[in-house]
């Protein structure tokens, strides 16, 4: 695989793309915005996204998704959550042109975290249902915990790449390693972007405790909890139980949970500190994808008859506009349980 097309130029899409640039794969990066694509392609610089790191000569930077996705071998969506159908159209569009596009991709990989709110789809579920039919089972997910400016700094990470076929999974684990970023396998594809999308919720759970001052014990029992409530509602889908414990779950989880980085967890700071979420997100130039997640998995949770009570709290928190002081006591006035026989509950 040596033509790959980024689509998004946020501060991960903008990470992958330098990353495979440097391993001598043709790389496209796709911004929507044509200023802002010229912007980055003159200074050699996502100022706004992920400052201090020069993007390699070779990387090309384009505004026009067709060059972005023609005669490419792999097409990796870096979208927010709730603009990737829409991009996917257009992929769809400029692939179904056969004089533009006569090869079509051996994978199309989704590095965004989220759950569609209106359809409650994962993201590849969402390229599957808008993407040309001929290319059924070429998705794959790229999840786990990664903040992009560390793995940009060569800071030792690693990540899963989830795809059903195994030479698929094994042609991207390839392309995606490198000496400090270390790719596994999986074929969970449900799994591992629940996940990817939960661990978001969960952080900005964790940032309200924080916010409101609770210490580390606190801390632990809403990731710990909060997990169980991931698992619950992975197995409901058909999940493997055991994807919550690797990389794609638990390390996601501690690490959007406990990082400074985490802009989910920077959302729940301020929450837990009495500011509104309005104003938050009103000030914020990246996007915290646990907000609109947060809506996604209430609703999952009432569909599939899934207890989730941490998430229900967020919701209430952000969309109902309760105090996080009530939020924090219903769940701790809840009635007491065992903490193992309720995972399967």
């Amino acid at each position: 695989m040596k033509r790959v097309g980024v689509l998004g130029a946020g501060s991960w899409g903008t990470t992958l793309a330098i990353l495979l640039t440097k391993k001598g794969i043709k790389t496209v990066l796709w911004a929507r915005n044509h200023k802002f694509a010229k912007q980055i392609r003159e200074n050699r610089q996502n100022t706004l996204y992920l400052p201090g790191f020069e993007l390699p000569a070779a990387l090309e930077i384009t505004s026009d998704i067709s060059k972005a996705v023609t005669d490419k071998e792999v097409i990796l969506f870096v979208v927010p959550s709730h603009g990737l159908r829409e991009v996917a159209k257009q992929v769809s569009v400029a692939l179904n042109d056969l004089s533009k596009s006569p090869n079509l991709p051996y994978a199309l990989v989704s590095a965004s975290k989220g759950i569609e709110n209106r359809t409650l789809l994962t993201m590849t579920e969402i390229m599957e249902e808008v993407l040309p039919s001929r290319l059924s089972g070429r998705v794959a997910a790229l999840s786990g915990p990664s903040f992009a400016k560390e793995v940009a700094a060569s800071i030792p990470t690693a990540i899963t790449v989830a795809a059903s076929e195994h030479k698929l999974r094994k042609g991207l684990q390839d392309l995606f390693t490198t000496e400090t970023l270390r790719i596994y396998t999986s074929f969970d594809l449900v799994g591992v972007q629940l996940g990817g999308a939960l661990k978001n919720v969960m952080a900005i759970a964790s940032g309200i405790s924080d916010g409101m001052g609770f210490g580390t014990n606190t801390r632990a029992a809403l990731i710990t909890r909060g997990l169980a409530e991931m698992s619950r509602l992975g197995m409901r889908l058909g999940a493997n139980p055991m994807t919550f414990a690797g990389l794609a779950g638990l390390g996601d989880l501690v690490l959007t949970c406990t990082g400074d980085l985490s802009r989910n967890r920077q959302v729940g700071l301020k929450l837990g500190e009495g500011k509104c979420i309005d104003n938050i997100l009103r000030k914020m130039s990246m996007v915290a994808e646990g907000v609109k997640t947060t809506n996604s998995v209430y609703a999952m949770a009432d569909k599939y008859s899934v207890e989730m009570p941490i998430i229900n709290q967020v919701y209430r928190v952000l969309y109902q506009g309760i105090n996080p002081k009530d939020a924090v006591n219903e769940l701790l006035t809840r009635p007491p349980r065992r903490e193992l026989g309720d995972i399967l509950a």
